[in-house]
């Protein structure tokens, strides 16, 4: 690795899935505020992702349908009927 290219925050960094509870240790220079103990004992800034390579469909070959407005609708029917 050449000297003196990469900029002076670049370190490791625990990138943590909010989906699936995976955390990975990434080199970044991405700012963060609070920090974690790794599985070598140190600790490393962490940078918390909705999702990544461990929850995304495309790379788990498993479909999540989330039906946010449909939810709606069947409240609605639910609420007319209870009226009736």
């Amino acid at each position: 690795m050449k000297k003196d290219i990469h900029p002076e925050n670049y370190r490791q960094v625990i990138f943590a899935d909010n989906s699936s509870g995976a955390k990975f240790l990434i080199p970044s220079t991405i700012a963060t505020k609070e920090t974690a103990k790794w599985t070598d004992g140190k600790d490393y800034p962490v940078f918390h992702v909705e999702i990544s390579s461990a929850s995304h469909p495309f790379y788990t070959n498993q479909d999540k349908t989330i039906d946010t407005a449909g939810r709606v609708e069947k409240f609605k029917t639910r609420q007319a009927k209870a009226k009736k």
